[in-house]
């Protein structure tokens, strides 16, 4: 049962399960592109930015800078996720409360998603994503008021993983984060826990390679289904309800999320089916990384596995009664406090 359940749930997640077309009841939505799912803080102020990444694709970002800050240059921060998500949402939120505590930080849409430029929309790439934390410590080492000495990530839920691949190869990277932490070149690859067997793996290649077929006939390539449904059954998961009630309510709902308002591309996965980002999780060392996860996360188990193998300086923290989303957006539970004692600890 619980193999057949992890299937399920990764056949969700690389859109081959055939789904209807759904139209979400904005009604008590926000459906501005600009709107933010947290308040601005007074003590911050937020300037639009952009900057490209090594492939040419342009990124947009919320710099969030602190009002009292001092002429000395300052300790810099980026940070990006959930997967599926936009500077609006989580990211956004932690820049913020980061900014308040007195660093520069940069919340930014990875490529192909949000405000971001890239074609075709919604593709997610291990590499290129990667690589869009590295653009991002290139545009914060050549601000004057940040010290290029001093810069870290944040990386959360699945963009997690892919901080912790930046940091394993760019060395201008003194400081890693993950909140939630996902790998999603394991879960894509492996299901949930690992569950799927060599047999099952074959038949989700398979399938994505008759998507591709699909695609090259038709001349573009086809959405997957949409990754949260218009209304919960009652019958799902109670990941899929946390994700939903973060989502898909006025909680987190921004128009331009993957997660909140569209689909994957259908052959999205097949990037992530062969590459898995963390083989070298060992060579981020001796860059301090803090891993925080939610005591009851479905996720939980990307974390322990990291820290098991990862080599020191490191530290897991494991947030009481906390389910994934927790670390999404409230203030109340993230250990703000924590990352802000980590960060001045590593950035000196």
């Amino acid at each position: 049962m619980k193999k057949a359940l992890a299937v399920t749930i990764l056949f969700l997640i690389t859109g081959q399960l055939s789904a209807q077309k759904t139209k979400l009841n904005t009604q008590k939505m926000n459906t501005s592109k600009e709107h933010y799912t947290f308040q601005l803080s007074d003590k911050v102020t937020r300037q639009k930015v952009s900057f490209k990444n090594r492939y040419g694709i342009t990124l947009s970002g919320d710099l969030y800078l602190p009002k009292n800050a001092v002429t000395e240059k300052l300790a810099a921060l980026a940070i990006s996720g959930p997967f599926g998500a936009v500077k609006q949402q989580s990211s956004g939120l932690y820049a913020n409360q980061m900014a308040e505590r007195g660093f520069i930080a940069l919340a930014f849409d990875p490529s192909y998603t949000g405000e971001s430029s890239g074609e075709p929309r919604n593709l997610a790439s291990p590499e290129i994503n990667t690589e869009d934390f590295s653009a991002a410590v290139d545009f914060l080492g050549l601000l004057k008021n940040v010290d290029r000495n001093k810069i870290g990530i944040i990386g959360i839920c699945g963009f997690g993983g892919f901080a912790l691949n930046a940091a394993t190869i760019d060395k201008r990277v003194k400081a890693v984060a993950t909140t939630s932490l996902y790998d999603m070149t394991r879960v894509m690859s492996k299901g949930y826990n690992d569950s799927v067997t060599p047999d099952q793996r074959t038949k989700i290649l398979e399938a994505l390679g008759e998507q591709r077929c699909k695609d090259a006939e038709a001349g573009k390539q086809a959405d997957g289904p949409r990754n949260l449904p218009e209304k919960l059954k009652g019958d799902e998961p109670q990941f899929v309800k946390e994700y939903f009630d973060y989502y898909r309510t006025p909680r987190g709902f921004q128009v331009n999320s993957v997660n909140s308002n569209g689909a994957w591309l259908a052959a999205n996965p097949i990037s992530f089916m062969n590459m898995p980002i963390l083989t070298y999780v060992k060579e981020i060392s001796p860059i301090p990384m803090l891993l925080i996860a939610g005591e009851k996360a479905h996720s939980r188990y990307f974390s322990e596995d990291i820290f098991k193998v990862a080599g020191q300086p490191k530290e897991l923290i494991i947030i009481p009664n906390a389910v994934h989303v927790d670390l999404y957006d409230k203030i109340d539970v993230i250990p703000f406090d924590k990352l802000e004692s980590f960060f001045n600890d590593n950035l000196k």
